[in-house]
């Protein structure tokens, strides 16, 4: 079976069409059509049918997509280990979160790609957990503090945070001096989550309570600039606004514990160069960012 002719057949699972398949590979749209149906030819059974709306999947297809990615991920960690001091080639496939991938993460892919040009980077942006294994990830970006997993995980650098409101809220509702007047001050959430503050040397746990959540942190930055609440963010979607005045710092003498930016990806004995060169051009960008000028204060 012929690895280029997996590669095709798993861009176009994904893409949703034999003219946008050939776009993500750059190569015509013939050259996508005869790859899959020597692959159909190979294996004995239609993996795309053609309907009213363009193409969609047959039930063989769906069945054989998560094997050819997964075999295709083997083949090119292989091809890898073969050869580890060669250019980058294949595809890596990212997920990044959509709070902070377009303005912090985009640069260091756009330069993984200028040092590599016959790497395929594809990059899919979004705050929800995605399933590396299932939705044929080689790894994620994720931010904040990890949770315990059976994935491998790299820190490659520091998020600062701080708790805020707009002066018309802290105006109108006052702001909480301690941890423990925080449930008392309507929360803007991702969810059912936990926040933490620093006494001292001692972490205190606190469970917010709040009416207006969603999954997207620049979403909770517009609801806190609205006055709806107080927001636990990072500092890379408020510092601006902090500078400005919009928003403004709360119980400065409780600062928020130093989160992480973490490289996630599936366990594996031999892990992919692509992801190790991602992983170091990471840490370049992010692991000696100091905290901003304000911090803590």
């Amino acid at each position: 079976m012929d690895i280029d002719d997996l590669m095709t057949f798993v861009e176009l699972a994904e893409a949703g069409s034999l003219s946008a398949a050939a776009r993500r590979l750059g190569v015509a749209k013939s050259i996508v059509s005869r790859r899959l149906a020597r692959l159909e030819s190979e294996l004995g059974v239609q993996l795309l049918a053609r309907t009213t709306r363009g193409a969609a999947l047959t039930e063989a297809g769906i069945l054989f997509r998560e094997h050819a990615a997964r075999a295709y991920a083997e083949i090119d960690t292989f091809r890898e280990i073969l050869q580890p001091d060669g250019d980058l080639r294949g595809r890596l496939r990212v997920a990044a979160p959509l709070s902070f991938g377009p303005t912090h993460f985009a640069p260091v892919f756009t330069e993984m790609a200028r040092r590599h040009p016959h790497l395929h980077l594809q990059t899919v942006y979004s705050d929800r957990f995605v399933d590396l294994i299932g939705e044929g990830f080689d790894c994620a970006i994720r931010v904040g503090y990890l949770q315990d997993s059976n994935l491998v995980a790299r820190r490659v650098g520091p998020i600062y945070g701080k708790l805020v409101a707009s002066p018309a809220y802290i105006e109108m509702h006052g702001a909480p001096d301690n941890p423990d007047e925080v449930p008392d001050h309507p929360a803007l959430m991702q969810g059912t989550e936990t926040w933490q503050f620093m006494d001292g040397e001692r972490v205190v746990t606190v469970r917010p309570q709040g009416r207006f959540k969603a999954d997207n942190a620049v979403a909770l930055v517009d609801a806190a600039l609205a006055g709806l609440g107080i927001a636990w963010l990072p500092d890379g979607l408020t510092q601006e606004h902090v500078a400005s005045g919009a928003l403004v710092p709360l119980m400065t003498r409780y600062p928020l514990p130093t989160a992480g930016i973490y490289v996630i990806r599936p366990p594996s004995p031999h892990p992919s160069r692509k992801v190790r060169v991602l992983t170091e051009l990471l840490i370049e960008c992010f692991e000696e960012a100091p905290p901003p000028a304000n911090f803590g204060r």
